[in-house]
């Protein structure tokens, strides 16, 4: 059977003149058109938005869980297998006389703030703590929250968040891409990575869906890392004296970011993201990302210094050889939640005898992953007060999974989403700076470096936070503090209040950096899908259309229902462009293994034949 030669042309039809000269009519229209529609049903029918998204979002943490834990795996495992495997990292992205176009340093630095730095900013200090309280061992009774018995089990959590599943989602995306594009001569477009599968049929229909649902995850995906940014950056402001009237607090006390703070803080952000996207990778985008990355090492520096350097240390060897041993326990476990069937046969007989409603009750209350056993003692209805401890400690272990189910879907399933929708976005600006590098190279450089960095960065913050909680000196100050206001609560404590203003006023400038990098390589990468893989001046009015489309997404969903819309928004997004995903690496692997049946013949395997300099024969 003869071996036939690769595809090097795929021809996406676009416009010849016009507002979309040049853009792939099918694609940006519907796109803008599904954007702006989520746009207007947002803010005309928050309420309505809000329910349907939320119900969406239950539907698919029910009947999914199980494919986005198998799904991240699959990631990881491939990503390794591929820089593992002789005949695929030594090839080169690209043909042989291509050099990386960007140094080393400016290329994580781009790589790393488009990726994930924002969100690692918020989160670097919020999520060690909040696991140091609440993860799985607690909800299982085998250690106790906020005790010294409990950070090990919280950073296991944390790196496994942020560490190499994260960063494999984004690896294989843009290695597929980088692949089909630099080595086949392919649009540097998602529906190229899927050639091997679906053919030239990709130049039509089918491929105008695969990167309308790239572009509408993107939307999403950084929507939400807005989301997480914006509220930090307001409450950054509010720290450094811009004005109370930033942030709102709720009856109960809760503090969250005015409508006038959002809409000051978009404005601010997408205004400067939408000129460094104007200005080209080359330009803008390298400068800001260079920049943040200096702060960032600034930051970090001065933590390893002044923070709890020997207790930083040690979580951070500690916590990444806990994490490598639970590796294969922790992204192949799926939990699945207690029916109330099931919890009503289990509980022991004196709660069963208990009314239907008390024992609806009980169920609700056993089953909420936030609720500790003394929360549930205390609110047991009346019939159930006088039941003996050991049966209320046996009811509640009988929702044990339940509890577990929850919390993965609040916790891991979130993330996986996150990094999912993200994917589209960082994988195609992977791809756009990573020409003339090997696919081992780029592995080890997307992947494993990127998550050490997390590694450093969550153990020196975080556990700094968490060991001025242990030894009493925040006295709850941290710990108490909202999400997006920890850092700073930690500044506070850490550091006199001349100082501590100082440092704030360098994190919000970080902050600032940071959301722009990512917005602004966001907007640039939804134009050069929408462009079929091209780039180029006439992108201009669609960039402003993208960038002030971010920023009413974000408003629009905040105002629907808070950071919870945009995270029910994301993970709804996230699922089909899963499947894309796994489909990206399975093409992936045909070619590499087709390319090696071609060397054995002697056929050309990229688009110019490295030796002869001539075009490689067409495909059939």
């Amino acid at each position: 059977m003869p071996i036939k030669p690769p595809i090097t042309d795929l021809p996406i039809k676009t416009a010849d003149s016009g507002f979309y000269r040049g853009f792939t009519k099918d694609v940006t229209i519907t796109a803008k058109l599904l954007v702006g529609g989520l746009i207007m049903w947002a803010i005309a029918f928050p309420d309505q938005a809000a329910s349907v998204l939320g119900g969406l979002n239950t539907i698919i943490l029910a009947s999914f869980s199980y494919w986005y834990v198998y799904v991240m795996a699959f990631f990881v495992v491939l990503c390794f297998a591929l820089a593992l495997w002789p005949a695929a990292g030594r090839l080169k992205l690209g043909i042989e006389s291509d050099k990386p176009e960007f140094s080393n340093f400016s290329w994580f630095s781009m790589m790393f703030g488009a990726g994930i730095g924002i969100g690692m900013l918020t989160f670097a200090t919020a999520e060690p703590m909040y696991h140091f309280g609440s993860n799985p061992a607690t909800i299982q009774g085998l250690t106790e929250g906020s005790t010294a018995g409990n950070v090990r089990d919280a950073y296991v959590w944390s790196f496994t968040h942020w560490g190499l599943a994260a960063w494999a989602s984004y690896a294989i995306v843009g290695l597929a891409l980088a692949f089909f594009s630099y080595r086949r001569g392919l649009p540097l477009t998602i529906r190229s990575a899927l050639t091997p599968i679906f053919g030239k049929s990709l130049s039509g229909p089918v491929g105008h869906v695969v990167d309308i649902v790239a572009v509408v995850a993107t939307v999403l995906g950084v929507a939400q890392t807005l989301g997480f940014g914006v509220e930090q950056f307001v409450s950054g402001l509010v720290r450094i004296g811009v004005g109370d009237w930033l942030q709102t607090t709720a009856a109960d006390g809760s503090v969250s970011s005015s409508t006038a703070g959002i809409i000051v803080a978009l404005v601010v952000i997408m205004g400067a993201s939408t000129m460094s996207a104007l200005s080209g990778v080359g330009k803008g985008i390298k400068w800001l990302s260079n920049i943040n990355m200096g702060l960032s090492f600034f930051i970090l520096i001065f933590f390893l210094v002044f923070g709890s350097t020997f207790f930083g240390l040690t979580t951070l060897f500690v916590g990444i050889w806990d994490y490598l041993v639970s590796i294969p326990g922790n992204i192949l476990t799926v939990w699945a939640p207690t029916t109330m069937d099931t919890f009503s046969a289990t509980v022991p007989a004196a709660v069963q005898s208990l009314p239907a409603e008390d024992l609806s009750t009980i169920y609700g209350s056993a089953t909420s992953p936030w609720g500790s056993l003394q929360s549930f003692t205390e609110g047991l209805p009346a019939s159930a007060a006088s039941l003996p401890a050991a049966d209320i400690a046996a009811t509640y272990a009988a929702a044990t999974d339940s509890r577990l189910s929850g919390w993965q879907g609040a916790w891991t399933i979130f993330y996986w989403a996150w990094w999912i929708a993200f994917a589209p976005f960082v994988g195609v600006f992977l791809a756009r700076i990573s020409k003339g590098r090997t696919i081992r190279e780029y592995v080890l450089g997307a992947m494993i470096i990127p998550a050490v960095m997390c590694f450093v960065w969550f153990a020196l913050v975080g556990g700094t936070a968490i060991d001025l909680e242990l030894s009493g000196v925040a006295d709850g100050a941290i710990a108490g503090a909202g999400q997006s206001d920890q850092l700073f609560a930690m500044l506070a404590v850490m550091l006199s209040d001349g100082m501590a203003y100082v440092m704030s006023v360098i994190v919000v400038v970080l902050l600032l950096t940071y959301l722009v990098t990512s917005a602004d390589s966001a907007v640039l990468i939804i134009n050069t899908i929408n462009a079929a893989g091209d780039e180029g001046p006439k992108a201009r009015p669609h960039i402003l259309f993208w960038g002030a489309a971010l920023a009413f997404v974000v408003g629009g969903l905040i105002i629907a229902g808070g950071l919870g819309a945009i995270q029910t928004a994301m993970v709804i997004g996230a699922l089909p462009f899963s499947f894309v995903m796994v489909l990206m690496g399975l093409a992936l692997v045909k070619a590499i293994w087709r390319d090696g049946r071609r060397e054995a013949h002697g056929l050309a395997t990229t688009h110019i034949d490295d030796e002869t300099g001539g075009a490689a024969a067409p495909a059939e």
